[in-house]
């Protein structure tokens, strides 16, 4: 993962240091991945589709009785 240019962190993780979720692009390669800032060893790796699939489904509240 040598070749990610940078880690964007979400504009919902405000100032905290670690806090934060974080997404960066391959170049040249139809991959998004994702970290949390305080396990940035962990990453996950995704489409932009199904990212969109997933954040679509937050929006509309399709996992708010996980947080129950």
């Amino acid at each position: 993962m040598s070749d990610i240019q940078h880690w964007r962190k979400s504009s919902y993780s405000g100032d905290a240091a670690n806090n934060c979720v974080e997404l960066a692009q391959v170049p040249d390669a139809a991959a998004i991945l994702l970290r949390e800032s305080d396990e940035p060893q962990t990453v996950i790796a995704t489409t932009p589709a199904a990212l969109r699939a997933l954040t679509r489904a937050a929006r509309a509240g399709r996992f708010d009785h996980l947080s129950r």
